[in-house]
């Protein structure tokens, strides 16, 4: 696999430089909220194993407050309320609708973005170099990813002319997602069939009504129970891609992502920084610039797809 993860800010290298005041002599306490998906499992894991390699362990140098809204992207407020009443030293979030919970439940607590998709498009923060206010964290670019999604489903489908989006209605990601989407799918002349999703328990239903008239396949936004998407495409038999890591390694046909593992290592850093002083308007929001092909071969021989050699030779990993 070709590793090409890098990641561009105007003043990004102040990032690695010596951190900044000194250690706390207190216990500091961190609030995590997160959107109940498998990739928070992730997020988790890779944020508190760079927390612990900073010097933070759990229960002797901080304090955790983890919340997940378990699927329901509704509990959000009311687990970000619980978090700014507690009056945490800094809060982490994960995904979009996680970030914007916490930016209407604090304006003094600092917010470090873990993974937020397009958070100037948002309403997140004023820019990217300068974020302004209590957000900072790492932008995903999942909506302009979703574009480029759709040209390499094209690739694989060359006969296809019609795609399903299956969008986080609740999620205010679900708007520049379908936009990007559209935009994609004209550039590639496919139709687009929105598919809003309100709650999770809906997923069944969903698909049962796309296999009555199914697409050429269908793309999922991340913030969407994803393994769940997975295994409801896998049992249609409908192409399923999405642009989140981890999406085609539990069972969905293609993922086109960035290298989230870094991500989180680098919101750990913010979370150090900002916990020894730093401010999150001082901080500039870090995006990624290079990206991953994953497909999953085994899932295409499942649903009877057989894509061309040359698309095959595009993927940076194949999983078979």
């Amino acid at each position: 696999m070709r590793r090409r993860d890098l990641f561009a800010t105007a003043g990004a290298t102040a990032l690695f430089g010596p951190a900044a005041g000194r250690a706390q002599t207190r216990l500091p306490t961190v609030g995590v909220l997160v959107v109940g998906s498998p990739g928070s499992e992730t997020f988790w894991r890779y944020f508190r194993e760079s927390m612990r390699g900073m010097g933070y362990v759990e229960g002797q140098t901080v304090h955790y407050e983890f919340r997940s809204d378990q699927g329901e992207v509704g509990r959000l407020p009311v687990l970000a309320a619980e978090l700014a009443a507690l009056k945490v030293d800094l809060i982490v979030t994960w995904f979009t609708p996680a970030a914007q919970a916490a930016k209407e439940a604090t304006r003094d607590i600092p917010i470090v973005m873990a993974l937020a998709g397009d958070p100037v498009e948002t309403g997140l923060v004023a820019s990217l170099a300068r974020p302004g206010g209590n957000i900072t964290g790492l932008a995903g670019v999942g909506a302009e990813l979703a574009e480029k999604a759709i040209q390499f489903v094209r690739e694989m489908l060359p006969s296809g002319h019609r795609i399903g989006a299956l969008a986080n209605a609740p999620d205010p990601f679900a708007k520049p997602f379908l936009e990007h989407v559209g935009r994609g799918a004209a550039a590639n002349h496919w139709a687009v069939d929105p598919i809003p999703i309100q709650r999770s328990d809906e997923l069944g239903n969903a698909f049962m009504a796309i296999r009555r008239d199914p697409p050429d396949a269908v793309i999922v936004q991340p913030s969407l129970p994803t393994t769940r998407v997975a295994a409801l495409a896998m049992r249609y038999r409908i192409p399923a891609v999405s642009v989140i890591s981890g999406f085609a390694e539990n069972g969905g046909l293609m993922s086109y992502e960035t290298s989230e593992a870094d991500m989180y290592r680098l919101s750990a850093l913010y979370a150090d920084k900002i916990l020894k002083g730093a401010k999150p308007a001082d901080l500039p929001i870090l995006q990624p610039t290079k990206f991953e092909l994953i497909f999953n071969m085994k899932t295409a021989n499942a649903i009877g797809l057989s894509p061309p050699p040359a698309f095959l030779a595009r993927a940076d990993k194949i999983i078979q």
